[in-house]
């Protein structure tokens, strides 16, 4: 390794030709790699410098030294590839993986080239970060840290010496990535991947002691930084503030930026701005989060590392293009003016030598067999090989005859009754046969062709779940199988149902399976001969086919193509009578069938065949079988030749000079050129030929297309091509001049086979025919090919009937062609050249990439200790209107985290350099879990099906989304506002829109005393409060029982008329009264369970002139996260006492409660469980109505604490217009199941009964939890008209009981009483629950029509309330990506990007809305989403805050419009929504006008200049895969962060991460910034059953969320 230091380009010239003159004479086999190694240490020893003096690098715990071995060579030139190839061999042998048929030296070098390139200007990729339970796959100590050996060749960097061995895996984990920056200041968070920290504090190095090879410190002039060039191209702005002059912050810009600032602009209301508003939750966990969180936590490194990423310039310069409103298509990027064009003529066609007329050519091939059987039966026909390579057993022709002449017999007249034939000619029939048993497929085979049945040979199934065996059954089912042949040794081993009949294989038709060992056929009686026809155009058998979609189809080859394609492959092989031909390919199909059992038995060949099996247990058989039978011929795979090639050393004493053919069926892959290289440098001194050598290419549609014929000895060998990638990305031959890196060189595969017609068409669109320039599909004229797919004509068409066409478009001619599946060109001397199969084709923006190709590359980054060479699968998946690359492999069980992320990221880099392409996602899989098929290669189709379904269950996955989608629509710039909102309206109305606008109707007053009396209710002109209506009613109707509290079994625990009621307020007001230091006007936190004496305390308060305040009780379970948010209400509302009960008030001064907050300066607690029989002096009466009432607080989803302040006129107000719009009298009884601390729900627990009479059936939602059933039980007891519940009891109910209705129903539970049943909220409707509920719940008789929303804010307690009187409320459908642009376009039910909005609710009475722009604060058109603003009488009267903070007060309560109307006052709700007019006619007559709220305009994400609705996002996202319970989204630093909670087994976390990332591009046209798996209950939910995103946001940050598993997407 003495080499890597000596820089080559610091060479003198003479030595550098000298050098290149080596790896020349190398790279053609005129020298050996000892020679090589020899002569370029000899030339390089005068220019070493001396390293020995650099400590090793240190092994950890006497392990094996991480991914020195790979890695120290990843980055080497040239130069000292020899020692990495020699060690690489030493590794697989004792591996066991031979599977190296990818290896291409001078590709291996171009891949490390490529990521030396990337070296200097490597930005780092955060590692993935996993919860250590997940994937034990080593337990941690092995985890190899990152030592300092990968270093050496990522960073150049030196290792930190013996204080790595106690490092954590945490600290490596976490250590992230800015540049090599090595100032101290800089060098905690300097870190890179390839670095090891000690614990210890960094070392300072100064400038001049940089450790050899690393590059200059950026400061010097000699190179520019790449970072700074990546912050030029930056979009996203570091949160650090300042940035130094090498592209890192400062290091006082470092220490501000440590701490993420939270947006200034956010405000808690009703407490000073200086306190945190993380920690305003609910019922979450609370959590103190300073100013933000540190930088140190390894959530925000990672997202810092993450955005370092991507900020380097996307590859293709895109021409960005946006389309507003009507299509917005995502385009196609206009033609690069460099992109190369073919140039050549048109193709002429090529036609391959005439088929020779041979006089004693047999008129079939079973003729063929007949004449051998009877004149040569003593000849050899086939040498089977036992498990170890030893020949098994000898079939000679006669033998072959005469067993096939007794099959034949047996199948047609002894299957079935005396009378009945169950087969008849041209019956199809499965061949099962395993791949050891030769003989007995051989004997099968002719035996069919004899009986003229129609064999279709196929893999042995070996379980119900065998990947693709569905596929298999299409197969048997389109060609009509209803028999299979086996032998007994198979049939034993087939999978059995318990009775011991052959299972039903999935998707399979039912078969009947007949043995055709010798002992079970019967000889034909003396006078039976089989008959032999001539060769016609019938079918003589089918050779199955799997498609790119992993479709299974059965080629059907003639009697007449079988017998041509012998004579073809006679004549281009030159076999003659007798040879010994050895066989290592599948004798079911393709090649290992044509010249292995048809054309050997056409020319009395002697076929030894060296099953899969054997080439496992022992690599060198087939070459030993070659010498030893002296073969004449050999047919075989690069892996064959790889295997050999890796034995050799084992047998010294063997030869292959007999050989006169080497035929390499896949010598049409383009690696396979540098196998045959490899494996003709290792054995032509064991007498192989060089001219020996003959690649092919073939498929199943044309059969053979090309071979090359065996050459002259010493003649010269054919020339390679060496052609441009990114010309062959473009479909152009280019030779490679420029860039050696990225070229492919390819070998010929021959000529055309005798009399053969071949041109080149384009592979998609018309059969157009190719300039000679250009790369193509093959297709072929020819007797001998496949005729049709059997079964499938419509298929066969497109496949087996092409006539090219010219230019012009004009067919050539009339001959018809068959497309073979090659892509390829024809080169001077008409040579053919394959690069790629058409089933191997991804096509990414316009370009074409081989699978192959990417394979090639994936495995030279050096993967020995990572992944399993021959287990990776490339396929590409379309999303967002392209083809996105995906690569799978197999993990190996030793590879640590650290070395697969490795990996993965020099993968990435290597195919971005060669191929210039991005990778999609890059997954790592456990081993032995990918779908193999029958030969133990990867199932392609399979693999993509799982990947798309989320059942792949990779341990590794990156994603690379920001890199190769290019397709992305032009982010929308917000054009400034020129046009003043007059405008805009006077534009609006000129176009016909009217003012989006909407009213409930008039909140009368009622006069008439006689109707006063009549309906029992209370004169509103005579009274303004509420503690009046209360009075009043205990005085005219003392026993009218108000509230019933029920438990969870039912049963009614408390009830309240109304003169206990006031009875009971009278006590505590007493209390209250008496105690000193709580004066008229202060405020009162209620402490309650729901229940009556929540509603008694509230009114106590009102009679003693105090202010309530209702808090939702600590949670006893839970008292660290809940009570923080009680003492915080306190502190905020300055309470002056706290009314609770004996058990809370025990609970507050609990230990316990101590650990959470200071329980020693609680305000006075009275207990009012056993207060004295009292009455207060006077009660209290608000000299006016504009008094406040109550203060009503509540955390909203954005995690802010707000209360505000609600007055006596407000309260009758709102009272009234929920009276009108419910009709709500004191006959009537609504059932309410909601909390009944804030907003409408308590409005409906506390006040709504004494204002209206009515009598409220009290459900605690808690209660629920223990009896699912009991809120429907009691619509259904007591025959309920109108009930009022949460998001939260619906969605309990729907999950809990919907599969119960049943015994429900059986019960006696019925519904159809309930008339509406409206759910009480502060968001956008919940379409899908409301709508499942009314489904799930219809067989009990509720009414369609029953279910529907509120919509009340913060501001207005209730705007929307679905009532008695007004239309049903309408749905519609609304086009997303308008949404995205606040304009709002309505699309039929099913549109694609539709979303169904469902109307809140009819406006209450005296409510009016209209719909404003946020920004101008104009008046909007119905089209146009905006925000709701809303003018009513039960208005809050403004935010309560400690100082006051008048102008956030008068912006959201008291705003008038910029234009339109400036006199009237609204508030600002804070929601987005529309205005409709629907067709509907409201009471009055009118048409009625809908009001939709789309959702929070504090939620919404801005992101590409589009507003997204969280909501819509995690719809998706819920829908991707079924192990997603619920998810959230959020932003950070213009990342897009989703939050999913698992269901399911760990092990599917990560198969969450595309199909998150698909959906929401697919759906939302937005990329993924990073997916955080969590379990389910994490995502923190408020009691009115919403989303706290900014908690969760705030946890993610703060690293608290202990997640499964986070990727942060590339």
């Amino acid at each position: 390794m003495a080499e890597r230091s000596v820089e080559v380009s610091a060479l003198p010239a003479e030595v550098r030709e000298q050098l290149a003159e080596l790896d020349l004479e190398l790279s053609e086999g005129d020298i050996t790699q000892k020679g090589y190694e020899k002569k370029r240490a000899k030339l390089l020893t005068p220019y070493i410098i001396q390293t020995q003096h650099l400590a090793p690098p240190p092994q950890y715990d006497g392990q094996d030294p991480g991914p020195s071995s790979a890695a120290a060579a990843s980055n080497a030139s040239s130069s000292s590839s020899s020692s990495r190839h020699r060690r690489t061999h030493r590794q697989h042998r004792s591996s066991g993986t031979r599977d190296e048929r990818y290896r291409s030296d001078i590709h291996t070098e171009a891949v490390q080239a490529a990521l030396a390139k990337h070296k200097e200007e490597k930005m780092a990729l955060p590692m993935p970060t996993k919860r250590r339970s997940t994937y034990v796959q080593s337990p941690i100590d092995n985890c190899t840290p990152p030592d300092s050996s990968s270093s050496s060749d990522d960073e150049g960097g030196v290792s930190g010496g013996s204080g790595e061995q106690q490092q954590s895996p945490d600290s490596w984990m976490n250590s992230s990535i800015h540049g090599s920056s090595t100032s101290s200041s800089s060098a905690s968070s300097t870190m890179s991947h390839g670095e090891s920290r000690p614990p210890q504090a960094p070392q300072p190095q100064s400038q001049h002691q940089l450790p050899p090879q690393q590059p200059p410190p950026p400061h010097s002039h000699s190179q520019p930084s790449a970072l700074a060039e990546a912050f030029a191209h930056a979009r996203i702005e570091p949160p650090g503030g300042a940035l130094g002059p090498d592209g890192a912050p400062h290091a006082q810009a470092r220490s501000r930026g440590s701490r993420v600032d939270l947006p200034s602009n956010v405000v808690v209301r009703g407490m000073s701005r200086g306190q945190s508003r993380s920690s305003m939750m609910e019922t979450a966990d609370v959590r103190r989060v300073g100013k933000g969180v540190p930088v140190s936590s390894r959530v925000s490194t990672k997202i810092q590392q993450l955005l370092n990423t991507l900020k380097r310039p996307k590859r293709p310069p895109l021409s960005e293009f946006f389309m507003d409103d009507q299509e917005e298509i995502v385009e196609v990027p206009r033609p690069d003016p460099n992109t190369p064009k073919p140039e050549g003529r048109q193709i002429i066609p090529v036609k391959g030598e005439p088929l020779g007329v041979v006089s004693n050519w047999p008129p079939a091939l079973q003729a063929a067999l007949a004449r051998w059987g009877a004149t040569q039966g003593k000849s050899p026909a086939l040498t089977a090989l036992d498990i170890t390579g030893k020949p098994l057993y000898t079939l000679t022709y006669g033998k072959l005859w005469s067993r096939s002449v007794k099959l034949a017999y047996t199948l047609l007249n002894k299957l079935g009754t005396k009378n009945e034939q169950i087969l008849k000619p041209g019956d199809r029939v499965a061949l099962v046969y395993p791949n050891s048993d030769p003989g007995m497929f051989w004997v099968a085979f002719y035996g069919c062709l004899l009986a003229e049945v129609i064999p279709v040979p196929i893999e042995v199934p070996l379980s119900r779940k065998d990947a693709g065996s569905s596929q298999v059954g299409f197969l048997l089912g389109s060609c009509g199988v209803s028999l299979a042949l086996t032998c007994e040794i198979c049939l034993k081993g087939l999978p059995k149902t318990p009775t011991g009949e052959i299972l039903q294989f999935k998707g399979w038709p039912r078969l009947k399976w007949v043995i055709t060992d010798s002992k079970y056929l019967t000889k034909p009686s003396k006078d039976w001969q089989p008959h032999i026809p001539t060769a016609n155009t019938d079918t003589a058998y089918i050779e199955y086919k799997a498609s790119k979609e992993g479709t299974v189809m059965g080629v059907a080859v003639s009697k007449v193509a079988m017998l041509t394609h012998c004579q073809a492959l006679t004549q281009a092989c030159n076999y003659c009578e007798g040879e010994t031909l050895v066989n290592v390919l599948d004798f079911k199909k393709d090649m290992g069938l044509w010249h292995g059992v048809l054309t050997s038995v056409m020319n009395r060949i002697h076929t030894i065949s060296v099953p899969y099996a054997v080439m496992k247990a022992c690599p060198l058989s087939w070459v030993q079988r070659v010498h030893i039978h002296k073969a004449r011929v050999a047919l075989v795979k690069c892996r064959d030749l790889h295997w050999a090639m890796m034995a050799h050393r084992e047998q010294r004493d063997i030869t292959l000079a007999s050989l006169r053919m080497l035929i390499v069926a896949d010598g049409a892959n383009p690696w396979s050129v540098s196998s045959c290289d490899a494996f003709l440098n290792v054995f032509q001194a064991h007498g192989l030929k060089p001219e020996v050598i003959c690649p092919c290419a073939t498929s199943p549609e044309a059969m053979t297309v090309a071979i090359r014929r065996p050459g002259v000895p010493g003649a010269p060998l054919p020339a390679r091509a060496i052609l441009s990638m990114t010309g062959l990305s473009h479909g152009v031959i280019r030779v490679n001049t420029e860039d050696k890196n990225s070229a492919l060189t390819v070998q010929d595969v021959g000529h055309v086979m005798p009399g053969a017609l071949m041109c080149i068409v384009k592979p998609d669109g018309p059969p157009m025919l190719c300039k000679t320039d250009e790369i193509g599909e093959i297709v072929v004229n020819s007797r001998a090919g496949g005729n049709m797919y059997y079964g499938l004509s419509g298929v066969t068409k497109n496949t087996f009937e092409v006539i090219p066409v010219n230019a012009s478009g004009a067919p050539i001619g009339e001959i018809p062609f068959v497309r073979s599946g090659l892509l390829g060109f024809v080169g001077p001397g008409s040579l053919i050249f394959v690069v790629g199969k058409n089933e191997g084709l991804l096509t990414v923006s316009g370009r074409r990439h081989n699978a192959d190709d990417l394979v090639a590359t994936a495995l030279a980054v050096e993967p020995v200790k990572t992944v399993y060479r021959g287990r990776i699968a490339v396929f590409s998946v379309t999303v967002f209107y392209d083809e996105r690359i995906v690569i799978v492999a197999e993990q190996r069980p030793d590879a640590s985290e650290e070395d697969s992320f490795q990996w993965m990221s020099r993968v990435l880099q290597a195919i971005d350099s060669i191929h210039q392409v991005g990778l999609y996602c890059l997954a790592l899989v456990p081993a032995n879990t990918l779908p193999k098929t029958p030969l133990g290669g990867i199932h392609i189709s399979e693999t993509k099906q799982l990947f798309l379904e989320g059942s792949l269950h990779p341990c590794n996955i990156l994603m690379c989304p920001h890199t190769c989608v290019t397709n992305m629509p032009k982010p929308r710039q917000k054009q400034p506002v020129g046009v003043g909102p007059a405008s805009i309206m006077v534009g609006n109305l000129v176009a016909g829109k009217r003012i989006a606008q909407a009213a409930g109707r008039d909140l009368g007053m009622i006069e008439d005393q006689d109707l006063v009396r009549k309906l029992c209710m209370w004169p509103t002109m005579m009274h303004q409060f509420l503690t009046e209506a209360l009075q009043w009613r205990a005085q005219t109707d003392p026993d009218h029982v108000l509230y019933v509290l029920l438990n969870a079994k039912g049963v009614a625990v408390c009830t309240a008329t109304c003169v206990q009621l006031h009875k009971r307020a009278e006590k505590i007001a007493a209390a209250l009264m008496e105690r000193s230091g709580i004066n008229t006007g202060e405020n009162v936190v209620l402490l309650y369970p729901p229940g009556i004496d929540l509603i008694a305390a509230f009114y106590g308060c009102l009679y003693a002139g105090c202010i309530p305040v209702t808090v939702r009780p600590p949670h006893p379970q839970n008292l660290s996260a809940t009570l923080p948010t009680v003492r915080m209400i306190i502190d905020v509302s300055k309470a002056a006492c706290i009314l609770t009960t004996q058990v809370l008030m025990k609970i507050l001064r609990s230990k316990e409660a101590a650990v959470s907050v200071n329980i020693k300066t609680w305000p006075i607690i009275i207990d009012t469980d056993d207060l004295p029989r009292k009455r207060p002096p006077t009660i209290y009466k608000p000299p006016s109505a504009e008094m406040i009432a109550y203060l009503d607080f509540s955390v909203s989803t954005t995690g802010m604490l707000t209360g505000v302040k609600i007055s006596h006129a407000a309260v009758s107000a709102l009272c009234r217009s929920i009276k009108l719009q419910c009709e709500l009298y004191s006959s009537r009884q609504i059932a309410i199941c909601l909390d009944p601390y804030c907003g409408l729900g308590f409005v409906l627990w506390c006040l709504a009964s004494v204002y209206s009479g009515h009598q409220s059936i009290l459900i605690p939602p808690l209660e629920l939890e223990s009896s699912l059933s009991l809120w429907l039980s009691t619509l259904s007891q007591y025959r309920i008209r109108d009930t009022f519940c949460s998001y939260s009891v619906m969605e309990l109910c729907t999950k809990g009981l919907g599969g119960q209705t049943e015994i429900l129903k059986t019960r006696g539970l019925n519904l159809s009483c309930v008339r509406s049943c409206v759910v009480v909220a502060e968001e956008r409707p919940r379409l899908a629950l409301t709508q499942s509920f009314s489904k799930l719940f219809k067989d009990l008789g509720l009414s369609s029509r029953a279910v529907s929303t509120a919509f009340g804010s913060r501001v207005n307690l209730a705007i929307c309330l679905q009532g008695t009187t007004g239309p049903d409320p309408s749905t519609v459908y609304v086009d997303m990506k308008s949404l995205r642009h606040d304009r709002v376009r309505l699309v039929e039910r099913g549109a694609p990007q539709s979303l169904p909005l469902m109307e809140s609710g009819t406006i209450l009475p005296g409510v009016r809305v209209i719909i404003v722009n946020p920004e101008t604060r104009g008046p909007l058109g119905d089209s146009h989403l905006g925000e709701i603003w809303v003018n009513s009488p039960h208005t809050a009267t403004g935010y309560y805050t400690i100082y006051g903070e008048e102008s956030l007060q008068a912006d959201h309560f008291n705003t008038k419009l910029s234009f339109g109307d400036p006199q009237t006052f609204w508030a600002r709700t804070g929601y987005l929504g529309f205005v409709k007019r629907t067709e509907l006619t409201d009471s009055s007559g009118d048409r009625h006008d809908a009001l939709f709220v789309v959702g929070s305009l504090d939620e919404t994400l801005e992101l590409r200049g589009l507003r997204y609705h969280p909501i819509d996002i995690e719809t998706s996202v819920c829908r991707a895969h079924r192990g997603i319970g619920e998810s959230a989204v959020f932003t950070w630093t213009n990342l897009l962060v989703v939050v999913s909670e698992l269901c399911g087994s760990e092990q599917d976390a990560l198969d969450l991460v595309p199909l998150i990332t698909n959906v929401v591009l697919e759906e939302h046209h937005l990329i993924v910034g990073v997916v955080v798996i969590v379990d389910p209950g994490v995502i923190p939910i408020n009691s009115r059953g919403e989303k706290q995103r900014m908690h969760l946001r705030d946890s993610f940050l703060a690293d608290q969320l202990d997640p499964i598993y986070v990727a942060y997407n590339m």
